[in-house]
């Protein structure tokens, strides 16, 4: 019910992590390696000042044995995201056309690594999360997608405790989704991961307008014969996001009824081939 406390570590405001900077600086170097890396974390920032250390800090302790870049671009914020993003040593690309799918096909344009993880920035990853999202891509070819579970850190209000209920219910909702509806329906951009090349071969994250970028890239790679989608159910690697896009939908019970009525809209989605 309660946020973890290795992930409340991360959750601190921004004068408190501005002054760490340096030893997340040395943390990124660490899990960069040497060499090409063979995973490139891509991360869109629209004035994320408040946030992006976060996400950084915590992705700067990732446990892999694997060589890992982090990209963060810059979507034309106006506060203080770029200087933040450089002061951790991290790769900061500007894209001046402005949305969250040029964003991340501008990352995908610039990514060295031959797998590629989705992230925001005002989430949480813990240590584990890019191994368990990666290494079902990297031991079998016939998955070309993988997505994880989430939680949320409120941020306006709502309680833990209502947020514990809803996200049983929602995972319950993706079981079905999986095994019996429109598994894409369960892929969110800030949790995925897919090989760069077969990103690439079917258009990135481009989509029809009524659709995601998320899962309308993971339709598109099942439909090209890329294999299918795998969600990975450990608990050690949920990801924590903030509850702001609830709050933009009107709030918990507001947000649930619109995707509930997205849900059944959805399955019913033309194919993308």
């Amino acid at each position: 019910i309660a946020i973890p406390k290795i992930i409340s570590k991360y959750n601190k405001d921004k004068d408190y992590l501005k002054i760490n900077t340096s030893f997340i600086n040395s943390q990124v170097k660490k899990i960069r390696k040497v060499g090409t890396p063979l995973i490139s974390i891509i991360i869109p920032a629209y004035n994320e000042g408040e946030n992006i250390l976060k996400t950084i800090s915590s992705l700067a302790d990732t446990s892999s044995k694997h060589s890992i870049e982090i990209i963060v671009v810059n979507n034309n914020s106006n506060d203080d995201t770029e200087s933040l993003v450089n002061a951790c040593g991290v790769i900061c690309i500007n894209e001046l056309q402005q949305g969250i799918t040029n964003a991340r096909n501008a990352g995908l344009a610039v990514a060295k690594g031959t797998y590629v993880l989705n992230a925001d920035a005002d989430t949480i990853y813990p240590e584990h999360w890019v191994d368990d999202l990666i290494n079902p891509l990297i031991n079998n070819i016939n998955i070309c997608l993988t997505y994880g579970k989430f939680s949320f850190i409120p941020i306006a209000g709502t309680k833990r405790s209502i947020y514990f209920i809803y996200e049983y219910v929602s995972d319950l909702n993706r079981k079905i989704c999986q095994l019996f509806k429109e598994e894409a329906l369960n892929v969110y951009g800030f949790n995925s991961a897919c090989r760069r090349e077969q990103c690439l071969s079917v258009g990135g994250f481009n989509h029809p307008i009524g659709t995601n970028e998320d899962g309308w890239l993971a339709m598109k790679l099942r439909a090209a014969g890329f294999g299918t989608l795998h969600w990975v159910e450990r608990n050690r690697s949920i990801v924590w996001t903030t509850d702001r896009r609830l709050q933009i939908d009107g709030g918990i019970f507001k947000a649930t009824l619109q995707r509930l009525k997205k849900n059944l809209t959805l399955t019913h989605v033309k194919k993308p081939f």
